[in-house]
């Protein structure tokens, strides 16, 4: 790009991100508090923050994982929920509670409301933003917090964190399967793809545009540019005037998406373990389908929600079964930076 063309972009991505966060304050009436227990929260708390939707049999589990990395309290705005997620988020002594029955696509799938309460609540602290069906993982994670990661990142100067989405499935039909409410996702999906990755550079936004994993090989092989985008920034010291800009694949300004290794510059990066896949998703993906609730563009994905209310059994004989965060390394799939 030209020196002109690089200054327009610049000005367009300046002007994007005051409207995405004047949308935020816009859209703050639409979730409600019901549980705040905000004066808990201790300066040097990792925080998280995610949207959830009727996920009771992955919260249990999702909110373990977490709190044993070290997240210190979550914002959760729960979206229209019906099943028992609201009650067990109500429970919970370390949950911060907002509902809302506004659409979910209309919010940007649920950043408008992620990102005021990262405003208010965010400001000057590490953040951690994932969906319910998001497992975060990165080197050194069995035996070192995020107390000790956010610190590594302090001290090399990097206030975002990238992640590589990995789709997990079971061998076999997925509608098939066992799974009981509240117990560990892997223990019943935990296969993957390795090695079919591609990356595609955005050089505006700083960013690599990654996709591949099961959902790219099964549902999108014949339109590939249409597949599921895999990179995304979960966790960042935020500051009021950022805003992601398309779920939390995109951030704004555009130098906090310098996350992943490149040459001559090996970053320190995870993996967020994808549990998509569990037994439900035949049945949800029944209702999702007439929600049109969770693409831009529901009527180009109308394929995808067929495929997947088949009940389709995305193992191959090239897929590789989850161990631990070594094994990612190893695979090229995230990287420790030289973290020792």
């Amino acid at each position: 790009m030209s020196r002109l063309a690089n200054m327009r972009a610049a000005y367009r991505l300046r002007w994007k991100r005051r409207e995405l966060l004047y949308r935020a304050y816009r859209l703050r009436g639409e979730i409600t508090c019901q549980k705040d227990r905000t004066d808990q929260i201790k300066p040097d708390m990792v925080l998280g923050f995610s949207t959830v939707r009727n996920e009771y049999e992955r919260l249990p589990h999702f909110l373990a994982h977490h709190r044993a990395l070290g997240v210190g309290h979550f914002f959760i705005v729960a979206n229209d929920s019906t099943d028992q997620t609201i009650p067990f988020l109500n429970e919970q002594s370390d949950v911060s509670l907002w509902t809302t029955d506004h659409s979910y696509k209309a919010s940007r799938f649920g950043m408008d409301w992620l990102t005021w309460l990262l405003i208010r609540f965010g400001q000057g602290r590490w953040c951690l933003t994932l969906d319910a069906d998001e497992l975060l993982v990165y080197p050194h994670c069995d035996s070192r917090g995020l107390s000790a990661l956010v610190a590594e990142l302090e001290r090399r100067g990097q206030p975002s964190f990238g992640a590589l989405m990995i789709d997990l499935y079971p061998k076999g039909p997925v509608g098939d399967q066992s799974f009981e409410a509240g117990s560990d996702p892997l223990d019943c999906i935990a296969w993957f793809d390795a090695d079919n990755y591609r990356r595609t550079a955005q050089p505006h936004l700083h960013n690599n545009l990654i996709q591949g994993g099961a959902r790219d090989r099964l549902f999108f092989e014949a339109t590939p540019r249409r597949a599921p985008t895999m990179n995304k920034t979960p966790l960042v010291k935020w500051h009021w005037r950022y805003a992601y800009m398309n779920s939390t694949h995109t951030l704004l300004p555009p130098r906090l998406n310098r996350v992943f290794s490149e040459p001559g510059f090996d970053r320190l990066s995870g993996a967020l373990l994808h549990t998509k896949f569990l037994p439900s998703i035949v049945e949800r993906s029944v209702e999702e389908r007439a929600r049109k609730q969770h693409f831009a563009r529901s009527e180009a994905h109308t394929d995808y929600y067929e495929a997947l209310v088949a009940n389709p059994d995305l193992w191959a004989p090239t897929s590789c079964r989850y161990d631990n965060w070594w094994q990612l390394v190893d695979l090229g799939l995230m990287s420790d930076g030289g973290w020792r």
